[in-house]
């Protein structure tokens, strides 16, 4: 038979299958040779007592063959030369998952992604990190795998119903990721493993009959009467579809612009917008477990931190353990910020965005024009000044945490994970007001729920600005089609409908379908 359990281990014990085997033993009265075999469920760890522990859901084999967990295998077929074509804007997970997703249809994807492969793409961001040169369509970004292949990898998601989570953690696993993102609380690959994923991805559709065009940005529409007819790309090749499934990303600002210059409705969008804040991962642990130094079999611990300000939210975002702080800009003269972990996340560092909630009340005062474009252009605005307070070259203006709470010039910085370097600014003078009022409110509330969080051992950079996309394009919730252009799908992060990795391949997944249903039926 088969039995499901949850146990409750030290973190010592939690790591060897014998150890978890003597304890089920125990707990339901067993020979040990009578359990066949096991599959871990769900882990995660309660650090709320003096003594952190694991927590294991179990699925128990006893006294049967062990049958171990179904394997993931995606039904690709391969499809023929004069197969239906769709076009995809975008080679990040919406736009490589939305492919898969119309192979097992039958149905040939053309990729087009304005950056280089992963492999090519790994030398701008090393340009960028030391020498504070930036490519614009190959970066943190942009290029292929978008921008969670080097901005960390997280997995976890809270979009459970926008599709199938199991589905799109399966089939990383078929990629190459670690089996454990099946059952750990909070899933991660890891910015060194991810490249692997992806590449192997693009392979196998390649292999079925889909097509990649690297280096080739969407620079235009063709539209005859109101009907998306293919795309015009960078050197001015024309490629025809079916449909095009827009999935470009938070930062394609080019696209956004595109769309209201050819009078396609698109719509401002709320997002967040913020710092990121630095401290030594032992400072961390050491609050999060309740000890001086951590268990050697706990991982490097995290936080997720809330608090309302004056009606708005201030949230962490995007925490990363044992991270490194990135230049995420995708412009010369901006700079942004963003954190990422290899899969050990054994940096010495703790990293996390700390962000306010902005929406069209607080854009008004401080963008000239209204419309669409709004919160895009106080977003463009703010990581102009940063860029310029930190004296260039994707320099970061930074400031001690009690010292940025005091408008206190920090006369020294601690080290920092950021490659292109930080610069002491009085950062009151860099973001809105509100949102620095916000951020000061907030940091002083953390401290009572981390005790020891405030401290000017950690360091606040600026500015962490690409939460979520600053424009919504709008689809219709039943067909996913754009409401005024047919053939053309709004997809992913940079349309407004995801936020990370899995919500982002499950909605270029539900697209994909849509798109299939519509173009099967002709």
């Amino acid at each position: 038979m088969q039995q499901q359990l949850t146990i409750r281990l030290l973190p010592s014990e939690a790591v060897s299958d014998e150890t978890i085997k003597d304890y089920i033993s125990n707990h339901l009265s067993i020979k040990k040779n009578s359990i066949t075999g096991l599959t871990h469920i769900k882990r995660s760890i309660d650090a709320r007592g003096k003594q952190p522990a694991i927590l294991l859901q179990l699925n128990v084999f006893i006294n049967e063959p062990f049958t171990g967990r179904a394997r993931a295998n995606p039904l690709l077929d391969c499809v023929s030369r004069d197969a239906k074509k769709v076009l995809i804007a975008g080679a990040g997970p919406a736009g490589l998952f939305a492919a898969i997703k119309l192979l097992e249809a039958g149905i040939k994807p053309v990729i087009f992604e304005r950056g280089k492969n992963v492999r090519d793409r790994r030398r701008d961001l090393a340009t960028l990190n030391k020498e504070g040169i930036i490519n614009p369509d190959s970066n943190y970004c942009f290029g292929e795998g978008g921008a969670g292949t080097y901005s960390d990898g997280k997995l976890y998601t809270r979009s459970t119903k926008r599709g199938n989570v199991n589905r799109i953690l399966d089939l990383l696993v078929f990629f190459g990721a670690d089996e454990n993102i099946l059952y750990e609380a909070h899933p991660h690959i890891g910015t060194n493993k991810l490249p692997h994923i992806i590449t192997e991805m693009r392979k196998k559709i390649i292999d079925c009959g889909g097509e990649f065009l690297f280096e080739k940005k969407v620079t235009d529409l063709e539209i005859k009467n109101n009907k998306l007819t293919g795309v015009i790309t960078s050197g001015h090749d024309k490629f025809d579809g079916e449909a095009l499934i827009l999935a470009t990303g938070h930062s394609a600002r080019d696209i956004f612009q595109l769309l209201h210059q050819k009078h396609i409705l698109i719509e401002p969008k709320p997002f967040a917008l913020g710092v990121r804040v630095e401290h030594p991962q032992q400072l961390i642990d050491s609050i999060q477990y309740h000890c001086p130094v951590r268990d050697n079999f706990l991982p490097p611990a995290s936080y997720s931190l809330v608090q309302q300000v004056d009606g708005k939210g201030v949230f962490s975002f995007c925490m990363c353990p044992g991270g490194i702080i990135a230049p995420a800009s995708t412009a010369p003269g901006e700079l942004v910020v963003n954190g990422w972990s290899p899969s050990k996340r054994n940096n010495p560092y703790a990293n996390s965005g700390i962000v306010v909630s902005v929406d069209e009340e607080n854009i008004r005062p401080l963008v000239k024009k209204g419309g669409p474009l709004a919160a895009m252009e106080f977003q463009r605005a703010v990581e102009k000044k940063a860029y310029n307070a930190g004296g260039g070259r994707f320099v970061a203006p930074a400031q001690r945490l009690e010292d940025f709470t005091r408008k206190h010039h920090s006369s020294t910085l601690p080290r920092c994970s950021y490659l292109p370097g930080i610069e002491s600014v009085a950062l009151h003078e860099v973001l809105p007001g509100y949102i620095y009022d916000s951020l000061k409110e907030a940091f002083l509330h953390f401290d009572k729920k981390m005790k020891g969080y405030f401290t000017n051992e950690a360091v606040v950079v600026a500015t962490e600005s690409r939460t979520s996309s600053p424009v919504r394009v709008p689809r219709n919730t039943v067909t996913l089609e754009h409401p005024q252009i047919e053939g053309l799908y709004p997809c992913g992060e940079g349309a407004g409908y995801a936020g990370g990795i899995v919500s982002a391949a499950m909605d270029g997944e539900r697209v994909a379908e849509a798109v299939a249903q519509k173009i099967l039926r002709k």
